[in-house]
């Protein structure tokens, strides 16, 4: 039988029982590691924390978090993916790097700006789509929680080929596709880029 669109569905993570987050995290990649923890908590806190510990931190977020800071992909039934999207203010380890400081003329304290700052999918499910289907549920998720504008830092992987690990932020063509336009370049290959939702 051929994989069609209707084979995928996304959830709220927020929703979704831990354990397929987990099964998500944990098909290859540095999901099963930083547990979408890179953006969150200081890099000295994130170098002493385990991965166990930093797993315990996703499952408290998400135990509290309203709206969801995160969505979760399905193909026939089984967890697949995973997508951050959240205010930047959500995200407190963003605003120090210096992607954000050299990249974005946003102040570090607007509510309506959100980030989509991590893509996770497992191998097996990875060049079918999926974060394609992922980005634009994000955008919409984002709007509905009244994001006035949402920022991505991917890789431009024209400039610069890069492994599946380092491309959990996504690919410059992958935001360009959605309709994100390039707002600043930090580095060669690395872009801000953004989409005004209203």
């Amino acid at each position: 039988m051929t994989r069609d669109e209707s084979a995928i569905r996304i959830e709220p993570a927020t929703t979704v029982p831990f354990a397929d987050i987990e099964h998500a995290f944990t098909g290859g990649g540095d999901g099963g590691s930083c547990w979408c923890q890179w953006f969150l908590i200081p890099r000295s806190e994130f170098s002493a924390r385990s991965r166990e510990e930093r797993k315990q931190l996703l499952r408290r977020e998400l135990g509290a978090a309203e709206p969801s800071p995160a969505l979760v992909a399905y193909v026939d039934d089984e967890p697949a993916a995973w997508v951050r999207v959240a205010p930047r203010t959500h995200q407190a380890a963003l605003a120090r790097t210096q992607v954000v400081k050299r990249g974005s003329d946003e102040p570090p304290d607007a509510p309506d700006v959100w980030a989509i700052t991590c893509f996770v999918v497992r191998r097996e499910h990875r060049a079918k789509g999926i974060a394609t289907r992922l980005l634009q549920a994000a955008i919409d998720h984002a709007r509905q929680h009244g994001a006035r504008l949402i920022e991505a830092y991917p890789i431009d992987t024209e400039r610069r080929k890069s492994s599946n690990n380092e491309l959990f932020v996504g690919s410059a063509r992958l935001f360009s596709a959605a309709g994100f336009e390039e707002i600043a370049r930090p580095t060669e290959s690395r872009v801000v880029m953004a989409l005004t939702t209203r």
